[in-house]
């Protein structure tokens, strides 16, 4: 819900520009200007930073798929970041995936020989 509220937010703010500055002052390029600047950072923002604490704190939606051939055995947090545990069968190593915020520095952990008990 709190991501719904943020998109229209960042539309409403979006359009302001629009209104004031194009059907007011008919100012149409400066509008369309500011408008795109409102928008790319409203989209910058929840991409970089708002998307991972929308989910943990105020329960936004995510949606995380787990590799082709891999079991999803865990999740966790780690301050604002997403944990995933993965088992593969077929190399017998446990994964630790962490997705960070707007993608960037993402840490990987591989555990060889990990035999966990679920999936014997």
């Amino acid at each position: 819900m709190i991501t719904y509220f943020y998109w229209v937010l960042v539309l409403a703010l979006t359009l302001t520009p629009l209104y004031i500055l194009g059907i007011t002052a008919n100012k149409w390029k400066a509008a369309a200007i500011v408008s795109t600047c409102i928008f790319i950072l409203g989209c910058g923002a929840y991409f970089f930073h708002f998307q991972q604490v929308f989910v943990k704190n105020w329960g936004g939606v995510m949606t995380v798929s787990v590799p082709q051939g891999h079991q999803h055995m865990m999740a966790t947090w780690k301050n604002d970041n997403l944990w995933l545990e993965s088992y593969e069968a077929e190399t017998n190593t446990c994964h630790f995936r962490e997705f960070s915020k707007g993608a960037v520095l993402e840490g990987k952990v591989l555990i060889k020989n990990c035999n966990p008990l679920m999936a014997k």
